[in-house]
C-alpha cells in the first residue's frame, strides 16, 4: 500500500507542476512518501487528520516545484 499510494501522491504532484519533470518511478514515489509524510504532520496538526490526499499531493507538488526552481530536477 505504501508504494502505491507513493505513487498515486508522486504522479499526482507531478501533474499538479507544469512541465515535464525528468524523475524516475523511484523519484516520483520517493516525491509521493515526502509528501505524505509532510502533508500528513501538516493535516494532524492543523485539521486533526483530516484532508490527507489533499495534503499530501500539495506538499508533493511544493517539494517538486523547488527542486525544478533549484535545478535538481531538470524540466522541458
Amino acid at each position: 500500500m505504501l508504494v502505491v499510494s507513493g505513487l498515486v501522491v508522486g504522479g499526482l504532484a507531478r501533474l499538479a507542476v507544469p512541465g515535464r519533470q525528468q524523475m524516475s518511478l523511484v523519484q516520483t514515489f520517493l516525491l509521493g512518501l515526502a509528501g505524505s509524510f509532510i502533508g500528513g504532520l501538516v493535516g494532524r496538526v492543523l485539521f486533526r487528520g483530516g484532508f490527507g490526499l489533499v495534503l499530501s499531493v500539495l506538499a508533493a507538488a511544493l517539494l517538486l516545484f523547488a527542486m525544478t526552481r533549484r535545478g535538481r530536477i531538470t524540466s522541458n
